[in-house]
């Protein structure tokens, strides 16, 4: 229940924020984290959480390179639509050094509760 509380927390304090990687709360801490979603580019460009990156979940083992300043040691946040491939770009990430990293789950079932941005308004 704790988690639960604490990602609808998460996903509606990144409602308010604007089109761009910010700082995130997360379990009641303020860090700078990456917001990486990592759904095909199709369904990226229908509705994405503002500040999100757009890294397939097939491609994440390289295209986590193409984020400029992005160390082992950075927070980072990965969301999918159900939660299963975020958790999957997870294993892959911490298989490379990655130790920062937070599976966000999935949009589909906070859909009611985020804001998310169109190709229209980022």
């Amino acid at each position: 229940m704790k988690l639960f509380l604490t990602t609808l927390f998460f996903i509606q304090f990144l409602a308010a924020m604007p089109c761009q990687a910010e700082d995130v709360v997360l379990n009641g801490a303020k860090l700078q984290a990456t917001i990486i979603d990592v759904r095909t580019p199709e369904e990226f460009a229908a509705g994405h959480i503002p500040g999100a990156v757009n890294i397939p979940v097939d491609r994440i083992e390289s295209g986590i390179a193409s984020i400029k300043g992005l160390g082992k040691d950075k927070q980072i946040l990965l969301y999918c639509r159900s939660g299963r491939r975020s958790a999957i770009a997870k294993e892959i990430l911490e298989k490379q050094g990655f130790r920062k990293i937070h599976d966000g789950g999935g949009m589909e079932n906070f859909a009611k509760t985020l804001k998310v941005c169109s190709v229209q308004t980022c």
